[in-house]
């Protein structure tokens, strides 16, 4: 008789999503296309508008990308060539490109042993007249902590950026991520919780000077058609994907919730002493973007997990300071020995709100099997 072999079950499957918002989405697409407001427009209005309400704050600019949003937001605080930023070194690299694309250098900090989130503690002794910012990483979904952050950089006089990329509702002490500090930077790249068919990004302030300069920036330099007030770049949100974006806004709070509920799983139900959770203090909200844990052994823990069609990831497996980008600033391996371990041993697993209750039981069961556990 022939054994039925289990569906294989990805880190990631953006499939069912989309065949759930199939016709919402083509006929916001047709929208679009009957009024030809393929860049900026209507369409991109409506986005920001609404997602600065999702977020609480006053404004939100959209632009193609996370990364922009990065870039721009350096150059709206005047961040420029010879200052220097502070950023977590287990983080996607785009933070500290941001930082570089303006001119400025980044600062290498490292994360906590077990939140993995910037680590406010060893903040101070990076700060150095030079310092004009910190950016703070809600890493995997998971707010850092805000407030031990932002009270050093008050004390230090310096801009506080969130990195809210990975953290489309995420709250940080029951409030919404996004209107922390000056600016917060957010990707809505495709595999995001909100993201775009397409690329896309933008920035969430209070600040009405903020928003203005940003909006001047990524039209190059633009906010009067012809008239350039100083050097700009074509950054601009597309209609089609302010438009996507929109759908997806009003599911997002629910799609958020099914990736708590699986993560609150994962959590009480893995007794495995060879894999190691996350820590999730009690005044953060994570949406999990990620799922991310810890093993000894990766190379075999991920094996393991592909033999029984389970196909985890890795985010991600370099720090930041060791980049080959960043040679030139001189960091070893030892400068940051919990970003350097995370890189080394972190594992995201299966983490999407469409995950039936059937495959997320099988995730577990394969893992409190792994090595033979007993419990």
């Amino acid at each position: 008789m022939k054994t039925e072999v289990a569906k294989k079950i990805n880190c990631l499957d953006l499939k069912g999503q989309h065949q759930q918002i199939k016709k919402e989405i083509f006929e916001a697409f047709e929208k679009v296309y009957e009024n030809t407001a393929f860049s900026g427009g209507p369409f991109v209005e409506e986005f920001e508008k609404g997602f600065a309400d999702f977020c609480g704050t006053k404004y939100a600019v959209g632009l193609n990308n996370g990364t922009s949003a990065l870039h721009l937001v350096m150059l709206a605080l005047g961040i420029g060539e010879g200052d220097e930023v502070i950023v977590p070194a287990n983080t996607f690299v785009a933070t500290a490109w941001g930082v570089s694309y303006s001119g400025a250098t980044p600062v290498f900090v490292d994360c906590t042993s077990d939140t993995w989130q910037i680590d406010a503690t060893k903040l101070e002794q990076k700060i150095t007249p030079k310092t004009k910012a910190i950016i703070g990483v809600h890493l995997y979904g998971q707010p850092f902590d805000i407030n031990a952050v932002a009270e050093i950089a008050k004390k230090h006089k310096l801009f506080l950026v969130e990195d809210a990329a990975q953290a489309q509702g995420a709250k940080y002490k029951n409030t919404v991520v996004g209107g922390f500090g000056e600016m917060a930077c957010f990707s809505f790249y495709p595999g995001k919780n909100l993201g775009a068919c397409g690329e896309a990004g933008g920035v969430t302030t209070n600040n009405e000077a903020y928003a203005k300069h940003l909006q001047s920036l990524r039209n190059h330099g633009s906010l009067v058609r012809y008239y350039h007030d100083e050097i700009g770049y074509n950054y601009r949100m597309g209609g089609l994907e302010g438009a996507s974006l929109s759908i997806k806004l009003k599911y997002l709070s629910g799609w958020n919730d099914r990736r708590k509920q699986i993560a609150k799983r994962y959590q009480g139900e893995i007794k495995n002493s060879a894999v190691k959770l996350q820590l999730q203090p009690e005044w953060a909200d994570s949406i999990y973007h990620l799922f991310v844990v810890t093993t000894e052994n990766r190379e075999e823990f991920i094996k393991y997990l592909n033999e029984n069609n389970i196909n985890p990831a890795l985010h991600y497996p370099v720090p930041c300071h060791l980049q080959k980008a960043y040679a030139h600033l001189g960091y070893k391996k030892g400068d940051c020995p919990n970003a350097e371990y995370l890189a080394e041993h972190c594992v995201s697993l299966p983490m999407y709100a469409e995950l039936t209750d059937e495959e997320v039981n099988r995730v577990i069961a394969v893992i409190n099997k792994y090595g033979n556990n007993k419990g």
